[in-house]
């Protein structure tokens, strides 16, 4: 078995590539640029930050620095909650190509289903048509906001980036993107320190079977759903390690034992919550 991360098709002809890093809660600079410059240094292409991680300057300092061509990475930020609007969304997308040094996204997603997302989009869906953004793509929507999404506007998301990991699978939603040719990405695909599934027992048998750790298990069961995975870690063995997972597989009992495990138990917040996503308007980025 091939040990090179795979492309992932994408609804409009793009592709994306099937392992990322994640940067989320990373905003000291000297642990942002360490973390993208190990994961290029390991083979990573694709990188995913958000302009309310306050580190997409950091993020862009490390890949110029890397000297890596801009036509081999993928890059990916997300517009906030607080930027409402049509004009205010082009400028919150400027400011992040701006601080990223960058002169296009390859996506470009909505972070949270905040009240106004139809209005934001229609704005996405100009940038996408002037080849600012190569895709464009939604972040923790659930189903009843695609079919809003999708029903007023003319592009269809490719990507939905939800909280996905052994404790809550998303079976449902996933069935849906899946119907839809929307890809799946999970964030927090590990389980968080809140619902640390590494630490599961069920998981770390399964590493010991196959000599890999609880770690690269999870992102493999991942991977055989078909997942864009982006996890994150500020370590230089680690990131290694969860890029290690093309050279191995889990067979048809294995999946079953992982499915076995869902909880329903989120790390983060409910994309449903309407308390929580008026407050998040008034968030401008993540508290120190």
């Amino acid at each position: 078995m091939q040990n090179e991360i795979p492309q992932v098709p994408l609804l409009n002809g793009t592709s994306i590539p099937q392992l990322g890093l994640g940067v989320f809660q990373v905003t000291d600079p000297k642990e942002v640029k360490n973390a993208v410059k190990w994961a290029l240094a390991a083979g990573y292409r694709h990188i995913d930050t958000a302009a309310y991680y306050q580190n997409e300057e950091f993020v862009g300092e490390a890949i110029k620095e890397s000297g890596i061509a801009r036509e081999d990475l993928f890059v990916t930020s997300k517009l906030w909650n607080n930027v409402r609007g049509y004009d205010e969304t082009k400028a919150a997308f400027q400011t992040s190509l701006d601080k990223l040094g960058l002169d296009y996204l390859d996506l470009y997603l909505i972070h949270w289903p905040a009240p106004g997302y139809v209005e934001n989009w229609k704005a996405l869906e100009d940038l996408y048509k002037a080849g600012k953004i190569k895709a464009i793509g939604v972040s923790n929507f659930e189903q009843n906001h695609l079919e809003d999404l999708m029903s007023k506007t003319e592009v269809k998301p490719v990507i939905d980036q939800i909280e996905t990991h052994p404790y809550f699978q998303q079976t449902e939603l996933h069935a849906f993107l899946e119907k839809n040719g929307i890809v799946h990405e999970s964030w927090s695909p590990l389980g968080g320190g809140r619902n640390n599934a590494i630490e599961d027992p069920a998981i770390k048998k399964l590493a010991e079977a196959h000599g890999v750790t609880p770690a690269q298990i999870i992102l493999r069961w991942h991977i055989q759903r078909e997942e864009v995975v982006i996890p994150k870690s500020i370590h230089e063995e680690r990131i290694q390690q969860n890029r290690d997972v093309f050279d191995f597989g889990l067979d048809e009992d294995e999946m079953q034992l992982m499915a076995s495990l869902d909880k329903n138990a989120r790390v983060g917040a409910d994309p449903q919550d309407a308390e929580w996503l008026a407050k998040s308007q008034t968030y401008a980025g993540p508290s120190k």
